[in-house]
Formats: structure tokens, sequence, C-alpha cells
């Protein structure tokens, strides 16, 4: 039995909620620090997930740019374009760029924030943070 999104036994096999396996394949690259190839992340998986599924989800992930690969034998290995806080910057930055009102979407963003977060992001955006920019 595979636990499903809240944790619950499954049938093997049984689907995870949209993006979930990209996620899953992403924390396993993430977490090495060299590129992996399809058959190495499948050893690090800790599920019954078929050799062309993982070639599949990463050849997809390669598509849309969130992986590089280099040949490595006779197939390729994978690798992050970016740490997973520049991941995360990524998608922050795709939410935005999917919506027209950017001012909107920026005024609710930061009225949602904590005081220490809009602090954090005063301090960043008035350049006193040494390292970010």
């Amino acid at each position: 039995m595979a636990a499903d999104e809240h944790g619950t036994a499954g049938p093997v096999g049984s689907r995870r909620p949209g993006g979930a396996l990209e996620a899953e394949i992403l924390t396993v690259l993430h977490d090495t620090a060299q590129a992996l190839t399809p058959g190495q992340v499948l050893e690090r998986m800790d599920d019954a997930l078929s050799y062309s599924t993982v070639v599949t989800v990463l050849s997809r992930m390669h598509g849309k740019g969130v992986l590089t690969r280099v040949k490595q034998g006779w197939a390729y290995a994978y690798a992050p374009v970016a740490d997973a806080q520049g991941m995360t910057a990524r998608r922050m930055r795709e939410v935005l760029d999917s919506d027209p009102d950017r001012e909107a979407v920026l005024c609710r963003f930061v009225d949602d924030l904590s005081a220490d977060d809009e602090q954090l992001l005063r301090q960043l955006l008035g350049g006193d943070l040494p390292g970010v920019g």
C-alpha cells in the first residue's frame, strides 16, 4: 500500500495529486550534489515506480526548464537548475506572471505578510542585506 496525499494508505500505483511526483523527484535531486540518471533517481525513491515513469517525468521537467541534463553513458543525468529556494522563487514569479494585474497581486501579497516578513522584504528592497540583489 502507498500513502496518499493525506498520508493514508491506498493501493500501490494510486494517482498522486498534480505535481506531487515532480516534487518528490526534485527533492531527490536536491538531496544530492551530482546529476543523477533515471536509474539512480529510481533507486533513491521510496516508491514502486517504473523506470519509464521516472524517465518520462524527468524529460518533462527538463522540457519545462526545471532541470538540466547531460549525457552519461546511454542515459541522461539530470540536475535542478536552481537550489530549493531558487525553485520557490521561480514558482512565485510564474504565478505573478500569470495574472495581468501585477500591482494588485503584489499589494495583496505584501498585505498578507507577517510583520517580520514585511520588514525582511523592506530590508531586501532597500539593499540593506549583504549578498542579496
